[in-house]
């Protein structure tokens, strides 16, 4: 028989002794934390069985690479060549059928449209007008992003196995489209070498709360302290219900007006909306100028266009130069266009300026989508490699045969991409299906609408956990959709952060 069961008197004593330790505990731990503000959001507690459970991948780049077929590593500067060939054929045959939009819909006669009498002629002819051109740009713009796909295989050294080819026609199709050619192939080389590195990845790194200048949400009440007399413990429960109101109380004092918006912001319906107008419309042009979405660490001047950037080395400097040459002969050209265009800037912006729009906003949609999930993880530096970074991605098929044919399979063959980037689009499909059967569940793919996709990962990739070495994504609420499974070495989520 134990010595505590033969003396209930010293189970007694014991119990209330711990109990003392617990209050005092608690009170040591309000007042250490006097200085702790926390934000006014009423965090959400959640059970990690019911997230999705994540096996860290353990796989050497040799097993990945030895799936796929030795024939998909092939290049052709030919094969290559024809797709640029197609790409260009469209967008002159889209161009001349927009030069017909306005002459053709001013030889209509829509005063005797039968809508006449419900819709002027005048606004049929606008609404008319409008129609065409926008599905004009849009369907240009999409051509154009499949240029910018090719250009951007060229970066990669995917287009032919000519560096000086591959070089040559990436900075003719880049410097099209207003991209820094050289500039931005060197710093996607470095997204592709820490890919879901938490401090070296170069865009769309996750950013914690601190970095988003929000207050930290408060943590969960301790349950694992030991009961002891049921006064006592009442006592106990309600010295720390007091406490914790007390500490509520000034914290919410404290919280200024600007803290307590930028919280109640982040899961507005409305506030995601506009930033989703904003990402997709000015997105790259403020990465490439404002390092916007990089890493928070590098100097506040960051950019694509100086070759004394934190981006590049000192080898760089001519190759930035050639880059920054590159745009000035385009906005050169585009200027000398409007000078002698019968409709001066009005013809640019509905035959270039429009579609380049659209161009901008599919890959910034693209790239965002590839990399901003709930269920991608991020990776701390101890705990990141090479395969694991590649595979931090997402296949998703996009919008039926468009992704396919505008834009190249980039999105449907992203994952195998970022296992070997030198393999080119039409081969990357049947080496896709190879490295699926090698990856099997660390294999991630999507096929659900992408708009739909956009709209979920802004409302629910708000932040990530910097204590978690593995992080996923969280809500506004602090619940994240995907967790380390429990018999990972990594598994550093206790699941009970956040209070109810």
């Amino acid at each position: 028989m134990s010595t505590t069961a033969a003396n209930p008197a010293l189970t007694t004593a014991s119990q209330r002794q711990t109990g003392k330790s617990v209050a005092k505990q608690v009170e040591q731990k309000a007042g250490n934390e006097e200085s702790q503000r926390y934000s006014h959001r009423q965090p959400k507690s959640y059970r990690k069985d019911d997230l999705k459970h994540f096996n860290v991948p353990e796989l050497t780049i040799k097993d990945l690479l030895s799936s796929i077929p030795s024939h998909c590593f092939e290049r052709s500067a030919i094969r290559s060549g024809s797709y640029v060939l197609a790409d260009f054929i469209m967008i002159a045959a889209l161009g001349y059928a927009a030069s017909f939009i306005d002459p053709s819909l001013k030889a209509v006669n829509f005063d005797q449209s039968p809508l006449t009498p419900f819709i002027s002629a005048a606004w049929q002819h606008s609404i008319a007008r409008f129609s065409l051109w926008f599905a004009y740009t849009v369907v240009q713009g999409l051509v154009f992003t499949g240029v910018w796909v090719i250009a951007h295989e060229c970066g990669h050294q995917a287009f032919s196995a000519s560096k000086t080819i591959n070089n040559t026609v990436g900075w003719v199709l880049h410097s099209a489209l207003l991209v820094p050619y050289h500039s931005w192939r060197i710093s996607h080389a470095r997204h592709h070498a820490a890919t879901g590195h938490m401090t070296r990845d170069e865009v769309f790194v996750p950013r914690t709360r601190q970095q988003k200048g929000l207050l930290p949400l408060r943590p969960a009440a301790d349950g694992t302290s030991t009961p002891a007399s049921d006064a006592e413990d009442d006592a106990n429960v309600e010295r720390q219900l007091s406490l914790q109101e007390q500490k509520a109380a000034a914290d919410q004092q404290e919280e200024t007006w600007g803290e307590w918006l930028q919280e109640t912001l982040e899961d507005a319906p409305l506030y995601n909306f506009i930033f989703i107008l904003v990402q997709q419309t000015m997105g790259w042009p403020l990465y490439l100028l404002l390092n916007s979405s990089g890493q928070l660490h590098y100097p506040k001047n960051t950019n694509h266009f100086d070759p004394n950037s934190i981006i590049f080395d000192a080898r760089h400097r001519s190759q930035v130069l050639m880059s920054d040459l590159g745009i000035a002969i385009t906005l050169t050209s585009l200027a000398t266009w409007a000078h002698y265009a019968a409709g001066g800037w009005a013809d640019v912006a509905k035959y270039y300026i429009v579609p380049y729009l659209w161009c901008n906003h599919w890959l910034v949609m693209i790239t965002y989508l590839q990399h901003t999930d709930p269920v991608v993880p991020h990776y701390k530096p101890e705990t990141w490699n090479f395969v694991r970074g590649a595979l931090c991605t997402v296949d998703r098929k996009w919008l039926g045969p468009v992704g396919p044919f505008f834009l190249h399979g980039i999105a449907e063959t992203h994952v195998l991409h970022h296992v070997s980037s030198k393999i080119p689009h039409y081969n990357a499909w049947e080496a896709s299906e190879a490295l699926k059967k090698r990856l099997g569940e660390h294999y991630q793919c999507s096929n659900e609408n992408v708009f739909v996709s956009l709209w979920k990962s802004i409302r629910t990739c708000k932040f990530v956990d910097e204590n978690d070495q593995v992080a996923f994504f969280r809500d506004a609420n602090g619940v994240p959709s995907a967790c380390v499974a429990p018999n990972s070495a990594y598994n550093s989520d206790s699941g009970v952060t956040l209070s109810e």
